[in-house]
Parts: C-alpha cells; structure tokens; sequence
C-alpha cells in the first residue's frame, strides 16, 4: 500500500503484521516500491503489539546489520537442521516422526542444528541424554562428523628472542622448536609471530599459551631472553 505493507511472520505461524512506510528505510520515501515489493522475505524487528486488536507492527529500519548476519543465519542453521534430522531419520528407519525427534532434541538443545553441532565434535556421547533410538543416534554422529565441519580459528602473538651464545642462530632454532604445534614466522631481527589454530578461541588461547611458556623455559636454559606480547 502506499503508506505501508501487510506482512506475515513465517516464526509466528505466518500471523498478520503491518509495516509503516516510516520504519523501512531511515529516510524518506517518495515511492515505497523502490524498497520493497510484495513476495519479499526481510529481517524486522517487533516494534509493538496490541493484543486487544491483535496488532503487530514492525521494523525493518531498526534492525541493524549484525543484527540482520545473525537471524540470516540462525534461519540458514535451521533449515540445515531440519534436512539433517529428516536424513538421520530416513537411514536410521525408525519409527519416529521429525516433529517428535525434533521436540526431543529441542528438550535438550536450543535448536536442531545445535544438536548436530554438538555431535560432530563429540560424537554420540553428546546425544546420551536424548530420549532417541540408539540407532538414531549412532546415524545423528555419522551424519554430524560427514556434514559439519569443524569450527577453525587463529589465535597468535608477537614474541621476541635474543640469544647471546656463540651459536646465536642455531640457539633461536633450538628454542623456538620447543613450541609445539604453533607457526612461526619471522617478522625481522627479534621478533616472530607465533600462531595456531583450534576449534575455538578458549581452547587455542590455551595451547598458544602452553606453547610459549614451553619457548621461554628453553630459552632460560640457553641463554637467551624470550618475550611476547600479553594474551
């Protein structure tokens, strides 16, 4: 319409909401079908409701862009666990609806894809207090570990070694080698970058630090000084 659209909510069992013209765009709009047009799907956000008239007005304007990246894909993750969960269930072939297996998993995890998370870094001791099949739960794992991949991140730090014996080269070779599992590399006479990767950032911050504490022992055995920078 031209002060506004009529729009359903598909999370709300597609109930009827009215977006003003005024809430599309944060300017002003002389022709609102150069922002919207009908079949459309968009993020909004709930401004008001009246429940003696059953009104429900919302925003596209005040949804930010974060905002906007995280719902895109909380519904991307839903859809991919629904499909996930309908193939667990159909090699499984248990008798069992995907609205009861999806109501189950939902008891215990946020949302279906959680689930599948969850499986494809533990395995099927991560679905133990689901009230599912035994042989659905092996086929949740399975199809978890062939379809999700694990998270990857990057943590690292800048570090500096000196070393003031005769064999100053072959010393920062020997120390540095005690850092397992990390990458260095050189960012010119005495620092280097060292960094590695793990599935989330607790757990690398974790290893990063066990690493360079093993560098600095060996770096105190050897006459040399190792720093680096804080985590």
């Amino acid at each position: 319409m031209p002060y506004g659209a009529f729009c359903n909510l598909p999370e709300y069992g597609n109930m009827e909401a009215f977006l003003h013209i005024s809430e599309i765009a944060p300017r002003w709009i002389k022709n609102i079908h150069e922002f919207i047009s009908e079949g459309q799907r968009h993020v909004v956000k709930v401004v008001h409701v009246d429940t003696e008239k059953n009104q429900v007005d919302v925003s596209i304007k005040r949804v930010n862009d974060e905002e906007k990246k995280r719902k895109l894909e909380l519904v991307q993750n839903e859809k991919r666990g629904a499909k996930l969960l309908e193939l667990s269930l159909s090699t499984a072939k248990v008798k069992l609806t995907p609205e009861k297996a999806r109501q189950e998993i939902e008891s215990q995890y946020e949302d279906v894809f959680s689930c599948f998370k969850a499986a494809s870094l533990e395995g099927e001791p991560a679905l133990k207090k689901l009230d599912l099949p035994k042989m659905l739960k092996a086929k949740i794992a399975e199809i978890a570990k062939k379809n999700i991949k694990k998270p990857v991140v990057e943590v690292d730090t800048t570090a500096s070694l000196v070393c003031f014996g005769e064999n100053g080269v072959e010393d920062i070779k020997k120390v540095l080698s005690a850092g397992r599992d990390v990458t260095i590399n050189y960012l010119g006479a005495p620092n280097y970058k060292i960094s590695l990767t793990a599935s989330d950032y607790k757990t690398g911050e974790k290893k990063l630090q066990k690493a360079l504490e093993e560098i600095k022992a060996l770096a105190q055995k050897n006459n040399c000084e190792f720093s680096y920078e804080s985590r």
